[in-house]
């Protein structure tokens, strides 16, 4: 059930977010786009040879130099105006700009105009041909007005973040705040469709950041909001269906606070400020600080009072009194503590002997002095990498450990059997087990982030800490709630939920794993962010073997607009879905695991999600095709308690997903070979057509259902009538 509802939540979106998806983001991205060969052009333009004399060939192609920045300022003055009409309080001032970019875009085709050389020099016309100053003048100008552009579409990207996640907190105090299970379930649905909104433009903005650590810190935060959307849902249904219960409310208010706290993480990010006049904290990493002291040092070859001894020796003492968190940890073998003592106190030494050489060649420099100063700073960094490497096998070896020995997920298992039982002393045994086991994984990643070796991922392994810090107390709050409610549905499903969001955080601490050894070990280029898609090999290799690879920019933009319209999809088949009163009919089942289905191969789309390989994708495919024909088989059913012309419209509809799920399975079953991107394509395409029947047949159903039970009470009530008649 809880899975079922994730799209209501996140997938999909309403008709405000798909507009500015289609509209002003692109429009945003068009405009820098045109920049980039202006720049290009201009560039040509201003450099080209001042030779006396010009051939006909060369003056050709000044002049179709000019023609085309002028052609690229009218295609970007367009986008301009576009984005002006949409944002009437910058409107005046991005048509000033754009005007600008026009006058200079027509000045530049002027002066590079060959038909001005027919008439004479005396007429007062000047061309770029005697004298550049006016193309020069020109290109400053329009250079100018597109960096005001550019400023101005930033900032109504950013205004409508800022008023996405305002109307999201708005709706949020009113979840808080409901009484009715009633007015939750009308209110959550304006809330899903404000999270998609919110979704898309924040997704967008992670694309668009340069820098990387912004970006890492922007798709912690929106995991956040992902994962705690489908918990706000069962925790408040929990706190709903039992009141009194205090471990209930608790669950709740965590997922509340935890939301609010991400939300204003994005706007940090977007707005580029602290909030509450916070400063930001230099990196607590050991690689890095053993990175940047190494450059110092290694900066004494070219200057011996590059810096002070003093600096040097406080720089080293902050790294090694770091490593304390690993020689400190519970979990760190005596082998592994005792090796890393040993490398901290050679540091040491040899930072000594390394300070002592270095004064002696202040004073004195000889060859045999910078020999020694050479061989210093070498056995110097020596021991450090040799540190660094005991470092990353201890932080390493512990989290795959751990990964190993928690894989089963056993005490989960374990707590979920203990509150339907309603066994309040199994639940304090395994609740103990469970706060051992996060105790642990809340270490890994602590000494994970030391040794991470980038920024990005120092953020990843920050946000894997705080996960199973915050998930692993609020696991322990939902299973005491189901131990007092053992016969509770909705507990249990509460329940189901967050452990599903602890087994989630467990596989993406694998793929962090994998990431921090690819780097450390030099492999660093390869990307992760389509885990989905594979390489294509020869020889039509096995899935299984098939590794990553990431898409063209075209074919990610290709798949990336199937899966938005395909979330779209999802949110549409929600609403029809909501509209049932009877959410265990065959169809409404059949129906919303779809959409939960569909929802997942929209993650897919962007990357994110449950589904990692192109297996996991074939195979959710194939069950999305099953799902299909048995709605249909379930409308088919209930076609036949319908009239001859309710049925037939029924059986038109139905007619026409049968073909697309035996389409989708035969495409699932065809060999992948070179064709990867082209069969991902083909399936995301049929599973779309299926969703939009599939929103056509819950309305059509919901319809004739209400028909069908509208003629039944009428029948009903001629019968009594009838019978009363009868009787008098």
């Amino acid at each position: 059930m809880a899975a079922s509802l994730g799209p209501a939540g996140v997938g999909g979106a309403g008709p405000s977010g798909f507009a500015f998806d289609s509209g002003l983001e692109i429009k945003t991205r068009s405009v820098e786009q045109t920049l980039l060969p202006l720049v290009s052009q201009i560039t040509t333009l201003i450099n080209h040879k001042d030779n006396t004399k010009k051939s006909d060939k060369t003056l050709q192609a000044i002049q179709r130099v000019g023609q085309a920045v002028n052609l690229a300022v009218g295609r970007f003055v367009k986008v301009g105006e576009a984005i002006a009409n949409e944002n009437w309080d910058l409107k005046e001032e991005i048509n000033i700009a754009c005007i600008e970019a026009k006058q200079a875009g027509e000045t530049i085709a002027a002066l590079t105009d060959i038909s001005t050389l027919n008439h004479p020099e005396s007429d007062g016309q000047i061309t770029i041909f005697t004298d550049k100053t006016g193309v020069i003048k020109a290109a400053r100008l329009l250079l100018s007005s597109v960096t005001k552009v550019l400023l101005l579409a930033d900032r109504v990207v950013i205004k409508q973040i800022i008023t996405s996640r305002n109307k999201v907190l708005a709706t949020m105090e009113r979840l808080e705040k409901v009484n009715s299970f009633q007015e939750f379930v009308q209110i959550f649905s304006q809330f899903g469709n404000e999270m998609v909104e919110f979704a898309h433009l924040t997704g967008d903005r992670q694309n668009d950041l340069k820098d990387e650590k912004k970006k890492a810190k922007m798709a912690a935060a929106r995991a956040v909001l992902e994962k705690c959307t489908m918990m706000l849902l069962t925790a408040s249904k929990t706190c709903l269906r039992h009141p009194n219960c205090e471990s209930a409310h608790k669950n709740k208010e965590g997922v509340f606070d935890r939301m609010k706290v991400a939300l204003d993480k994005v706007i940090e990010i977007v707005t580029d400020c602290k909030a509450s006049g916070e400063t930001d904290i230099s990196s607590v990493s050991i690689f890095t600080g053993i990175k940047e002291f190494k450059m110092n040092i290694e900066a004494l070859r070219e200057n011996l009072y590059f810096q002070s001894k003093e600096n040097l020796s406080a720089t080293l003492e902050v790294i090694l009194e770091r490593t304390e968190d690993f020689t400190d940890s519970a979990y760190t073998s005596h082998e592994h503590r005792e090796r890393i003592l040993e490398l901290s106190s050679q540091a040491r030494l040899e930072l000594r002997h390394l300070i002592s050489v270095w004064i002696q060649s202040q004073s004195k420099r000889t060859k045999s002095i910078d020999e020694e100063l050479e061989l210093s700073v070498l056995k110097i960094s020596h021991h450090l990498n040799e540190l660094k490497k005991e470092l990353h096998s201890t932080a390493t070896q512990l989290a795959a450990d751990l990964l190993k020995y928690h894989a089963d997920h056993v005490v989960l298992k374990a707590l979920k059997l203990t509150g339907v039982e309603g066994n309040l002393e199994g639940l304090a045994e395994y609740a103990c087990k469970l706060s051992e086991q996060k105790e642990q994984l809340v270490e890994a990643c602590r000494l994970l982030r030391h040794i991470s070796g980038t920024e990005p991922l120092e953020i990843t392994c920050g946000h894997a800490e705080e996960t199973f810090q915050v998930t692993g107390q609020q696991i322990i709050s939902a299973a005491e709630t189901l131990t007092l409610h053992p016969s509770s549905k909705i507990a249990k499903e509460n329940l189901d939920v967050f452990c599903e969001a602890w087994e989630s955080q467990i596989s993406d601490m694998s793929t962090l794993l994998r990431e921090i050894n690819d780097v450390f070990e030099g492999r660093r280029g390869e990307k992760y962010g389509y885990l989905s898609l594979p390489r294509p090999m020869k020889n039509n290799a096995n899935l299984k073997s098939l590794k990553a690879d990431k898409p063209d920019s075209e074919e990610q933009a290709k798949i990336a607009r199937l899966g938005l319209k395909l979330g779209l999809l999802t949110s549409d088949a929600n609403c029809e879905i909501k509209k049932w009163e009877d959410q265990e009919n065959e169809i409404v089942r059949n129906g919303r695991n779809m959409s939960s289905m569909a929802y997942s191969l929209y993650l897919f789309t962007r990357g994110e999600g449950p589904l990692k390989t192109s297996q996991d994708l074939i195979h959710q495919l194939e069950v999305f095709a099953e799902e299909g024909l048995k709605l249909a088989s379930s409308v088919q059913g209930f076609s036949k308690q319908l009239k001859d012309d309710d049925k037939l419209m029924l059986l038109l509809e139905i007619n026409k997903l049968i073909p697309l799920c035996h389409q989708l399975q035969t495409i699932t079953k065809t060999p992948l070979q070179n064709q990867v991107f082209l069969k991902v394509d083909k399936c995301i395409t049929k599973t779309r057509s299926m969703m939009a029947i599939l929103v056509q047949l819950l309305s059509l159903c919901y319809k004739l259902l209400k028909k069908l039970q509208m003629e039944n009470n009428r029948w009903v009530s001629v019968t009594n009538k009838d019978s009363v008649d009868g009787k008098t």
